[in-house]
């Protein structure tokens, strides 16, 4: 991890697209402005995580289809 320190109004560019700019501390709150392109997402890590784990669970295979997907297989067997 890279640490730097800023001050109010000072920036940090990143790859020459994404530039952050602090624009105020007020005692443990830091505000940040990010300018980026629009193809750039941009989010809070705990959205960030809590739609990494939204995906997850949506590609996950359920048990309730598991057992009717066997299910359906055996009975393809029996026909055979």
């Amino acid at each position: 991890m890279l640490v730097l320190s800023r001050k109010k109004g000072e920036s940090i560019v990143i790859q020459d697209q994404i530039e952050l700019t602090i624009l105020s501390v007020d005692g443990d709150t830091v505000k940040v402005g990010i300018s980026a392109p629009k193809h750039v997402d941009i989010f809070r890590k705990e959205v960030y995580l809590s739609i990494q784990e939204a995906n997850r669970e949506s590609v996950a295979p359920q048990q309730t289809d598991l057992n009717a997907l066997i299910n359906r297989l055996r009975g393809v067997n029996k026909n055979d």
